[in-house]
């Protein structure tokens, strides 16, 4: 699904050149669910623009679905973001004045009408607010403003959603939400890769990979507790 070899990437400041990201190596499988983590500073930022095809690495391959994307015009890189990545950030990036359903139907815009109001029907089904469709986003609290993103996201059928500090906004309940939500489309064959700075957060992957200093200096693999919310809970009562 995914993998990077030897990925760099290098920014000029001035005179000085910033190294962002250094030797990066990086597989994930179709399914899998990955946490990234790391200070500020430690490229989760870059790594981010480049998995969701935002930007290009300064040298190596990244190969997504057997493509390489490393040479990719902006044009060529748009197209393989609209057909094969779901991006959901932080701010959520909802049209405030437009229904939860009309947010949705975005990507969609230039198929036809019925097929579109079908489509965003059926992914915010998915994320459970079907019944919150002719909402606008200021009449939904945070976290379904963040499901309705995520709706968004789906709505194309892509094979990896990238998530960029999806519950930053959120309280701890609604964080557990899109955790939980980010966990079960993992389960149902989605590949899903997350960015996160939140230990409680990063606890439902099943995959942690670090950074530092633009190397990945860590990459585990671990089970599930049988109660992440339980857990991410008692941690939020704790702070």
């Amino acid at each position: 699904m995914i993998k990077l070899e030897g990925v760099g990437k290098s920014y000029r400041a001035g005179e000085a050149e910033v190294r962002a990201l250094r030797d990066v190596e990086l597989t994930v499988d179709d399914g899998d669910f990955v946490a990234i983590m790391g200070p500020s500073g430690s490229g989760k930022s870059t790594m981010m623009n480049i998995l969701g095809c935002l930007d290009v690495p300064s040298e190596g391959r990244y190969l997504l679905d057997g493509i390489d994307v490393s040479g990719m015009s902006d044009d060529e890189l748009a197209a393989i973001r609209n057909g094969k990545i779901g991006l959901v950030f932080q701010s959520y990036n909802l049209l405030p004045r437009t229904t939860a359903l009309a947010n949705v139907e975005l990507p969609l815009v230039y198929g036809n009408q019925r097929a579109r109001r079908s489509r965003a029907m059926r992914a915010l089904e998915e994320v459970g607010l079907a019944d919150r469709a002719s909402h606008l986003p200021n009449q939904l609290s945070g976290g379904q403003q963040q499901r309705v993103a995520i709706a968004r996201a789906l709505v194309t059928r892509p094979t990896m959603i990238l998530a960029d500090e999806p519950t930053g906004n959120l309280d701890t309940e609604a964080s557990c939400e899109i955790a939980e939500m980010l966990r079960r489309l993992s389960a149902a064959g989605r590949t899903v890769v997350l960015i996160t700075h939140e230990e409680e957060i990063a606890a439902y992957a099943r995959r942690v990979v670090r950074l530092r200093d633009g190397r990945i200096v860590s990459d585990t693999r671990r089970g599930l507790p049988d109660d992440v919310t339980q857990e991410i809970q008692r941690a939020g009562a704790d702070a």
